[in-house]
Order: structure tokens, then C-alpha cells, then sequence
């Protein structure tokens, strides 16, 4: 089976800017991680300070990027 981890250090920000990251992450991975992932792999997403003002759309566009390159 496909896992996936997500992560949020204290470098993001607060308890409430952190989980509003991994909510970011996870709504990702639900929309373009699942159906392009590699049967067997185990994928970690660590948000980044940036992912708080990043728009949706660039996110995925740089989570599809990321996938296709391997």
C-alpha cells in the first residue's frame, strides 16, 4: 500500500498555522497525490512557512511537477 506522512515544524508557526498546513497537504494529496502515486511508496509532505500565503493552485501545480519528474 501507497502511505503518506505529513509534516509541520514550529518554523510554520503556531498550533493553529500548523494544522491549517497539513489540512493544505492533506487536501492535496487527496486531489493529486492519490491517483498519480507509486503503488508501494511512502511519501512524506513537510510544509514549509511559504505553504501559509501560497495559493492552491500553485501548490498543486508544483505537487504534480514533483510527481511526474519521476
Amino acid at each position: 500500500p501507497t502511505r503518506i506522512g505529513f509534516t509541520a515544524s514550529r518554523k510554520v508557526g503556531g498550533a493553529v498555522e500548523r494544522n491549517r498546513a497539513k489540512r493544505r497537504l492533506r487536501a492535496l494529496a487527496r486531489q493529486f497525490l492519490t491517483p498519480l502515486a507509486c503503488q508501494g511508496t511512502d511519501y512524506v509532505l513537510i510544509a514549509r512557512q511559504e505553504i501559509l500565503t501560497r495559493t492552491y493552485a500553485l501548490m498543486a501545480k508544483d505537487l504534480q511537477k514533483a510527481l511526474t519528474a519521476f
